[in-house]
């Protein structure tokens, strides 16, 4: 049964918490709302205002529940917060368990202060869940991607294109890495898992993985500089650092150049560009 009213309680008590810095939104110089405005709650969570101010009132219809996981994700809720909405909504909260999309607050709150930063989370199987505005100038909007085709290491066995520059002896590196990264993760999740089906489906459409599946390779690592092409400024060298959120098993990867090189410069320029896609390794 759901209870709307408390819903919209819930949903703006919320609200009036939050400060524009605390989700990457600039504050203004008029601001006299406490917390966020009804506006940016509705755009941080991809649903028009109309219907974000109706769910706060109790009287609009009862929400999906893609609906409350774009709420929980725009208002920085915990996964204690997220599964009290659906609750409130009438839904059955989603499993806790590592293969998760729900990004904890407080990630989500390191990102949102990375924004002249190429910056990215990431899932388990490399799927890009969010981006920093200057992830996205680097890499192209990899959140809208599909299907299997979301895992980096699955693009890496299947497109031409994701391995296109580095040199073929770096390229073969990367391959064993990918291989043994999912190799590792099916052991760890189980044969049902999801791990285990994208492995399945790399056997069956790429020899070259199948190949290296069968060695049975662990604990391959990358190199220490992730190479990068981007169709306007170029090669860029960068420095890989991660943060691992050890609830959710998702990654903050954050991109850096050499203080001084033509790769910083280059990230630079990359500020004042809009989302052009590079080709990623």
């Amino acid at each position: 049964m759901s209870d709307l009213a408390g819903l919209g309680d819930f949903l703006q008590r919320r609200r009036e918490a939050l400060q524009p810095e605390d989700v990457g939104l600039a504050r203004g110089v008029r601001r006299r709302t406490a917390g966020l405005r009804r506006e940016e709650v509705a755009l941080l969570s991809h649903m028009s205002t109309d219907y974000y101010a109706r769910l706060e009132r109790g009287t609009g219809p009862t929400p999906s529940e893609q609906m409350l996981t774009s709420l929980a994700q725009g208002l920085h809720l915990s996964l204690a917060e997220r599964d009290h909405v659906f609750r409130l909504a009438g839904h059955q909260p989603p499993a806790r368990h590592s293969a998760t999309e729900h990004i904890s607050p407080g990630m989500l709150r390191v990102l949102d202060r990375l924004d002249d930063t190429p910056a990215e989370i990431v899932s388990e199987l490399g799927e890009t869940l969010r981006q920093s505005r200057l992830g996205a100038a680097l890499l192209g909007d990899v959140t809208l991607r599909t299907g299997p085709s979301r895992s980096v290491g699955y693009r890496w066995f299947t497109d031409p294109g994701a391995r296109a520059p580095y040199p073929a002896e770096e390229a073969a590196v990367l391959s064993r890495v990918y291989a043994a990264g999912l190799r590792e993760l099916v052991a760890a999740r189980g044969p049902d898992s999801r791990a285990a089906e994208l492995s399945d489906d790399l056997r069956a459409r790429s020899p070259e993985f199948r190949a290296l599946w069968d060695t049975h390779e662990v604990g391959a690592r990358p190199p220490e500089i992730k190479r990068f092409h981007h169709p306007e400024v170029g090669r860029l060298d960068l420095s890989c650092q991660t943060l691992l959120d050890p609830e959710t098993s998702h990654r903050l990867l954050v991109y850096t150049a050499q203080p001084g090189s033509e790769s910083a410069e280059k990230l630079r320029l990359l500020s004042v560009l809009g989302p052009t896609p590079a080709t990623p390794g």
